[in-house]
């Protein structure tokens, strides 16, 4: 059965100071969206679809969808705040799009088989999409790719990550999101300082799906804006809707441990680490565009 990789690709990074999943890093252009998309295509992956705004559709068309359409099907949906349900409409304030499960569930009409979701402005590594694609073709369970800590930190600032909970099953009971963890796995959380193992199992916002999600992703939406819709600046996140999923015992979420070295892009100095680690990669041959581009 064939399998979608989902990018959600329209958000503005604020921290790194610019459109991320747009910056070169290298000289012949590619983006991090290359490397990601070639890890998946490598990996079965058959199409891509990425979740952009209409604001950057030419310059995003332009820069990466030009070059990935050559060697994977593309499509594009539009994450826009008037992407919404029958009877609902955004505040005329608001100006900040409506979180990552709105940006998953905008992809209801052009994915119709399993899929993967992830960052446009993270690198995840190869092993990664090995891991969830054959999940994927195992059953109809959802996935989470998770991290050793340790593989996800950044010597340029404090990061916030999912902190999960793994049953004696390997199911996921849960993600605490701790704030403001540095380089040494030391935290401060709500004025308690601390520090957690090295090897703890984190979440990346790499996720496994079957299209079933897209109903519980319209209900748990509805839902949200029923409540929420007046606070401008309220996002409804895709992890809230798989801890609620979990917790009300209507989906199992298997965790699959990546031991690959994430990459992002949450500072303006860590462009610099990333476009070091794959020029390293680049040099063993494990990236060589021109073999796909021909």
């Amino acid at each position: 059965m064939n399998k979608t990789l989902v990018v959600m690709a329209a958000g503005m990074g604020s921290r790194f100071g610019g459109l991320k999943q747009l910056e070169p890093l290298s000289e012949n252009g590619e983006v991090l969206l290359d490397y990601s998309v070639i890890d998946a295509k490598k990996a079965g992956f058959s199409k891509v679809v990425f979740v952009i705004k209409k604001a950057i559709e030419d310059d995003f068309k332009r820069l990466v969808g030009s070059r990935i359409e050559k060697y994977i099907d593309v499509e594009y949906v539009f994450q826009e705040l008037d992407n919404l349900p029958k009877g609902f409409n955004p505040p005329a304030e608001r100006q900040k799009p409506y979180g990552t499960g709105h940006a998953v569930l905008c992809c209801k009409d052009k994915v119709k088989e399993p899929f993967a979701v992830i960052n446009a402005d993270d690198y995840y590594g190869a092993g990664a999409y090995k891991k969830v694609f054959d999940a994927l073709e195992q059953g109809d369970n959802y996935y989470m790719v998770g991290y050793r800590l340790y593989n996800t930190l950044t010597e340029n600032g404090t990061v916030s990550r999912g902190i999960c909970s793994i049953n004696q099953d390997g199911y996921l009971n849960g993600v605490t999101e701790y704030t403001k963890i540095n380089s040494d796995c030391t935290y401060e959380q709500d004025g308690t300082k601390g520090s957690l193992s090295p090897d703890t199992v984190v979440s990346m916002n790499l996720w496994g799906f079957t299209p079933d999600i897209f109903d519980y992703l319209e209900k748990g939406f509805i839902e949200f804006l029923k409540e929420n819709n007046d606070n401008i600046k309220s996002e409804f996140f895709l992890p809230f809707l798989v801890d609620d999923l979990i917790k009300s015992g209507k989906k199992q979420v298997g965790v699959l441990v990546a031991e690959d070295k994430w990459y992002g892009m949450t500072y303006k100095e860590d462009k610099q680490t990333l476009q070091n680690a794959l020029n390293e990669m680049k040099e063993k041959g494990l990236y060589d565009f021109k073999s796909y581009l021909k």
